[in-house]
C-alpha cells in the first residue's frame, strides 16, 4: 500500500509535460538507434566523481550493477550512505539507469539531535550519444536525470512520502587526443522544487576532466574538477 501511495504522490507532483517530452525523446532516439545497429564506439576514459549513465556510445546489451557505500564520522553521530544502481543499454547509443540512495545514522552523543533514516532519493536517468566519430575520436551526448526526494522513514505514516523533485537535463562532450589523453566536459542545470516551499531553485554545475590512460592497461591518472554556481555565486 505504501508503494501504491508513493507512486500516486509522484504522479500528482511530477509535471505531465516533462513526462511527455522525456518519453517522446526516448522513443525518437530509440527508433534512430535501431536503424543504426552497427554504430561506432570511441573508447573514452570517463570521469569518476561525475559518473555517467552508461559508457558513451553504449552498445545494445551492455549492463552493469553497482553497490556503493560511504561512511562519515561527525561530532554527534555517524552517517552511513548506501547506493544501489543498475544501468543498461536496451539499444545502441542509449543508456538507462535506475538508482536508490539510502541514508542511515547512528547516535554518538546521548542528547544530540539525530537525523531520520531514509531512502534519500530515487534517480532515473537516460543518456543518448547522438554523435560518435572514430575519425575525430569524439562523442557528444544528451541526457536527462530525474530525482525524486523522499522523506524520513518515520514520516511515512503521515502520508508525506515525497519531499521534492530535481530535474536535470545534461550535455556531455568527450574527446580522445591520440591514444592516451582524454578530456570530458559534463554540464547541467539542477531545477529543484521543495514541496514545503513555493519557490523553485535553479543552479548550474560543470564537471571537466583530463585523464591519461596508462599504456597497455585499463588504468588512468588525471584531474577532475567539479564546479557549481549556487544562487549566482561560484
Amino acid at each position: 500500500m505504501r508503494l501504491f501511495y508513493c507512486m500516486k504522490t509522484i504522479k500528482t507532483h511530477f509535471p505531465n509535460a516533462i513526462l511527455t517530452v522525456l518519453f517522446s525523446v526516448v522513443w525518437a532516439v530509440g527508433s534512430f538507434a535501431q536503424d543504426n545497429a552497427k554504430s561506432a564506439k570511441v573508447h573514452h576514459a570517463e570521469p569518476l566523481y561525475m559518473d555517467l549513465v552508461r559508457d558513451l556510445g553504449a552498445r545494445k546489451g551492455e549492463k552493469e550493477f553497482n553497490v556503493g557505500t560511504e561512511f562519515k564520522g561527525l561530532s554527534s553521530h555517524n552517517q552511513y550512505t548506501f547506493l544501489v544502481e543498475y544501468e543498461f543499454a536496451p539499444i545502441n547509443r542509449l543508456g538507462l539507469e535506475v538508482e536508490a540512495d539510502f541514508l542511515f545514522f547512528k547516535q554518538k552523543e546521548t542528547h544530540s539531535e539525530l537525523p531520520g533514516n531514509k531512502l534519500e532519493c530515487l534517480r532515473f536517468s537516460g543518456q543518448y550519444s547522438f554523435f560518435v566519430s572514430t575519425k575525430y575520436r569524439a562523442t557528444l551526448a544528451l541526457g536527462y536525470t530525474q530525482l525524486i526526494e523522499l522523506t524520513d522513514f518515520r514520516d511515512y505514516r503521515s502520508g508525506n512520502l515525497v519531499s521534492g523533485t530535481v530535474h536535470s537535463p545534461f550535455f556531455v562532450a568527450a574527446k580522445r587526443w591520440g591514444k592516451e589523453i582524454h578530456t570530458t566536459i559534463y554540464t547541467y542545470p539542477m531545477i529543484a522544487r521543495d514541496f514545503t516551499k513555493t519557490a523553485t531553485e535553479v543552479d548550474w554545475a560543470i564537471n571537466t576532466s583530463i585523464l591519461y590512460s596508462l599504456p597497455q592497461s585499463e588504468h588512468f591518472v588525471g584531474v577532475e574538477i567539479s564546479q557549481e554556481f549556487n544562487h549566482g555565486e561560484f
